[in-house]
């Protein structure tokens, strides 16, 4: 009884092979195979897609920007168009086309006539004398007729005369600036005359006489130009006989800058 028969010895043997380790590590590997095709189909798709998202953002994030930038210039060049702004500046501190002036300073001043009574700012009056000096070797006489003017002074011309005459703001100012808008309170302004003719002065008949013939040739030597020629820009009446000092930088930044 303790012997085994040979086919149930041989059907033991049959089973303890199927026991072996070999099919438990197939299985191993076909299980590990299966998961990773699974994490594989679930993870993947979530990794494009930042991606997919990315590209199609992009081109809508660089189309708003030329959008925004044309909303913000646009508006900004239609509201403030150059010409106006350049328009603006012009009529800045304009009054019936005289612009504003300080008066200089009394210190500042000194006599271009024997009797003191016409003065100017002493670059000015210095350069006045040499050219009237070297007009009256050539035979030409320039005669001072005014120049330094105090508030007071341009307000009886202006007002005063005014009245005298009859005439409105805008007609006196074509020949007379209001009190405080003449070029003659800077000191560097002066009426000129010929002595040969005194009828002309402050005249546009002035104009004719070798005194003017001589100052337009001969005037910027010394630092000297027209003041309002004719057509000139404030609309201020031609005046032949008002020049004015631009030969240093405080008389130069005078003018120009008032005008500009």
């Amino acid at each position: 009884m303790d012997e085994i028969p040979e086919a149930i010895r041989e059907s033991i043997d049959l089973k303890e092979r199927s026991r072996s380790p070999l099919p438990l590590m197939i299985g191993g590997v076909i299980g590990i195979g299966i998961i990773g095709l699974l994490v594989v189909l679930l993870f993947f798709p979530s990794t494009k897609s930042p991606e997919t998202t990315v590209e199609k953002s992009t081109p809508e994030i660089v189309a708003e920007k030329p959008e925004s930038t044309t909303s913000k210039s646009v508006p900004k060049v239609a509201e403030e168009p150059p010409a106006a702004i350049k328009a603006e500046k012009q009529n800045k501190g304009n009054l019936l086309g005289h612009l504003p002036y300080d008066v200089a300073p009394k210190s500042e001043l000194a006599a271009i006539t024997s009797d003191g009574q016409i003065e100017m700012r002493s670059p000015a009056a210095a350069k006045f004398k040499e050219m009237q000096a070297a007009a009256q070797a050539e035979g030409v006489i320039l005669s001072s007729l005014s120049g330094f003017r105090t508030i007071e002074d341009q307000d009886q011309l202006f007002f005063g005369v005014k009245e005298q005459r009859v005439q409105n703001a805008s007609k006196r100012a074509e020949v007379s600036a209001p009190p405080g808008y003449s070029e003659h309170h800077t000191g560097y302004a002066i009426d000129i005359g010929d002595g040969n003719a005194p009828a002309t002065n402050v005249n546009p008949e002035f104009e004719k006489t070798a005194a003017f013939r001589w100052l337009q040739a001969n005037a910027a030597r010394y630092s000297f130009e027209l003041s309002f020629p004719q057509n000139n820009a404030q609309g201020v009446s031609y005046e032949p006989w008002h020049w004015r000092f631009v030969g240093d930088r405080q008389s130069l930044e005078t003018f120009y800058k008032a005008r500009n």
